[in-house]
């Protein structure tokens, strides 16, 4: 069993007891963003730290609301 903290940049996102190490380029998912294993580094026999690139989220446009007819 190994300890994996997945950071983006200098952010913690995630720390999971697992079985498997995930492997380099590897697509994974993490609180619902998609994103790519970028480095692995091995801290001890236990811990290991993973650097991912998360997709960046794409934001909606608002709706205009002054074309509207109030009343």
């Amino acid at each position: 069993m190994y300890v994996v903290h997945y950071f983006e940049n200098k952010n913690l996102l995630l720390t999971q007891l697992v079985q498997n190490i995930p492997a380099v380029e590897e697509v994974i998912k993490i609180k619902g963003r998609k994103g790519k294993v970028t480095k692995i580094t091995d801290i001890d026999e236990k811990n290991v730290h993973v650097q991912v690139e998360l997709d960046q989220i794409v934001k909606k446009k608002a709706v205009d609301d002054s074309k509207k007819r109030r009343r």
